[in-house]
């Protein structure tokens, strides 16, 4: 007999417990737009093919990544071919006629399992799918004996709500292994999302190599001391005064840039200016308005070094700029943009010298020049910029698109910047930074404050309420993001990401009218289930105090 559900449908089976078939197979995040469960399996063996009706690189990385898990897993890889027919086939397929890129059909019968795709990209997000479909052993590095490699049958017809899904790592406040972010990359793609911004320069270091500048690494990546505990009064404060740091080489950054492509997710740098900039003044003094002597910073916060809008500094950031631009193929580049004091400015007679010789009125107007000559530079090298929404102070391009992060200025900014015709991003603290506590502070390890819960996360509304069809297609999409202050390590940052990261991923792919708490959270369940498996360190909070209370819908 064929069971069709809706959406809510889908939602309605764990609440009701109707099979273990059906338990097994809509344990899906994020949750499918439509799907259809029916009876019976497709069972996966060595002697199914994936047929691929196009074959070129972006269709091998499409079906690859599932492919090498049944390697490790099942003890056997399917055979990848461009032409097949018959039963026990994985057949993938192009369709035009979808609604977007990123859309993709899932059919999976007794006989074999059936993709459509717009493009490359859905059939990797089908994949997902259906590595979510398989027995939780499938994440396994190690062979699993005795499991039957079954998928359920089912119709999805999936696609995303936003274009841009993504999940920042800042690796300033702490380094993190080349190899770390692979994982981190993994991850991300695994549950759909799409971007990795990764925050790449902080007073507290330089991580990317620079050639025309060396010492932005050999003295910029590394600090003397770090701040241990709490970030107290002066007098109380204690320091970890062991040599700590680390950066990319050019090398590295190519490698992570093909193994995220590999997993349809777009890398977007940032590089911090003009604040957030004392590890590079540490090493360049002479950009700075006071010419120094600076020390990479131990101390977490808003420093007053910045750099100094001098002809000179926009030299040196050029050059640094057009080596980023020639190493990253992405469309955008992240300046940063926020928490730059102009105490230093104000101070400073270049700087006034330059407000006056520009016709501005003050030093917020003297950002936003700064920030419209380094968006008019990268222009010229086909480059867009993404800033924090400080950039909008003093007035900013509607080229420019901006990073909502500063809850507490509430929506009105941004809907202004959305009506001027920038393209925005949304991640309010409230609701996207996954460096906040995630329980009871007294339970948990030291963060830098802040309280995020699960629940709080999965509530989030990307578009504000109140604009026309056309102000809301603005609004590119929603980003997690998680600062390292106090993640010295990357189980650390496992265990903070994981599993509100899977609440970012599922916002980011449906509307909230689709979304249902409950039955969100019995899919997580399952969902750690396989995190075990895979071994990462994440929170289980949510366990004992998410799921007592009815929150999000």
């Amino acid at each position: 007999m064929i069971k069709k559900i809706s959406l809510l449908g889908c939602a309605a089976l764990f609440a009701a417990n109707i099979n273990a078939q059906s338990s097994k197979a809509l344990n899906l995040i994020p949750l499918p737009e439509k799907c259809t469960l029916q009876a019976g399996e497709f069972t996966v063996n060595p002697q199914t093919k994936i047929v691929l009706g196009t074959s070129n690189a972006q269709m091998q990385y499409a079906v690859a990544r599932l492919n090498e898990q049944l390697k490790a897993a099942a003890g056997f890889e399917l055979a990848v071919v461009e032409r097949g027919a018959g039963s026990n086939t994985l057949t993938c397929t192009l369709n035009p006629n979808l609604k977007n890129d990123e859309a993709y059909k899932l059919s999976v019968k007794k006989s074999g399992v059936q993709v459509e795709a717009k493009t490359p990209r859905g059939v990797f997000y089908a994949m997902q799918t259906i590595r979510q479909l398989l027995p939780a052993q499938i994440e396994s590095r190690q062979q699993a004996i005795g499991v039957k490699w079954a998928i359920p049958c089912v119709e999805i017809e999936d696609a995303p709500r936003y274009s841009y899904r993504g999940l920042h790592l800042d690796v300033g406040r702490h380094f993190m292994s080349k190899s770390e972010v692979m994982q981190y990359i993994d991850l991300m793609a695994y549950h759909k999302m799409n971007t990795f911004h990764w925050h790449l320069t902080e007073d507290q270091g330089w991580r990317i190599e620079i050639k025309k500048y060396p010492k932005l690494t050999e003295v910029g990546a590394y600090r003397n001391r770090t701040l241990k505990g709490a970030y107290v009064a002066p007098e109380k404060r204690q320091w970890d005064n062991t040599r700590y740091g680390g950066f990319y080489t050019q090398d590295d950054v190519r490698e992570v840039l093909a193994y995220a492509k590999k997993r349809f997710v777009t890398v977007i740098p940032e590089i911090e200016l003009p604040g957030h900039a004392v590890a590079a003044l540490a090493a360049y003094p002479q950009y700075s308005c006071t010419g120094g002597p600076f020390e990479v910073e131990g101390l977490w916060g808003v420093h007053n070094d910045i750099f100094c809008p001098r002809e000179e500094t926009f030299t040196f950031l050029e050059n640094i700029l057009t080596e980023v631009a020639d190493l990253f193929p992405s469309e955008y580049i992240h300046i940063g943009g926020d928490e730059a004091p102009k105490l230093r400015w104000s101070r400073c007679h270049a700087c006034q010298e330059r407000i006056k010789k520009e016709g501005l009125k003050n030093e917020h107007e003297l950002q936003s020049y700064f920030i419209t000559r380094v968006e008019k530079f990268l222009a010229g090298k086909g480059k867009r910029i993404i800033g924090w929404d400080e950039i909008l102070e003093g007035g900013v391009t509607p080229s420019a698109t901006v990073m909502y992060w500063r809850t507490w200025e509430s929506d009105t900014a941004i809907v202004k910047a959305i009506r001027n015709g920038n393209n925005v991003i949304m991640t309010p603290n409230a609701y996207a930074y996954l460096d906040y506590y995630q329980a009871n502070p007294k339970t948990e390890p030291h963060t830098i404050g802040g309280y995020l819960p699960i629940w709080k996360v999965y509530s989030y509304e990307p578009t504000p309420a109140g604009l026309t069809q056309e102000e809301a297609k603005r609004v590119l999409g929603f980003q997690g993001n998680v600062w390292t202050e106090y993640m010295a390590d990357f189980e650390r940052v496992l265990y903070m990401a994981y599993p509100r990261a899977a609440a970012v991923a599922e916002v980011g792919w449906i509307p909230k009218g689709k979304r249902n708490y409950d039955n969100f959270q019995e899919r997580l369940i399952q969902l750690m289930t396989r995190y075990d498996v895979m071994g990462i360190h994440y929170n289980r909070s949510f366990l004992s105090e998410g799921r007592s209370e009815k929150k999000g819908d």
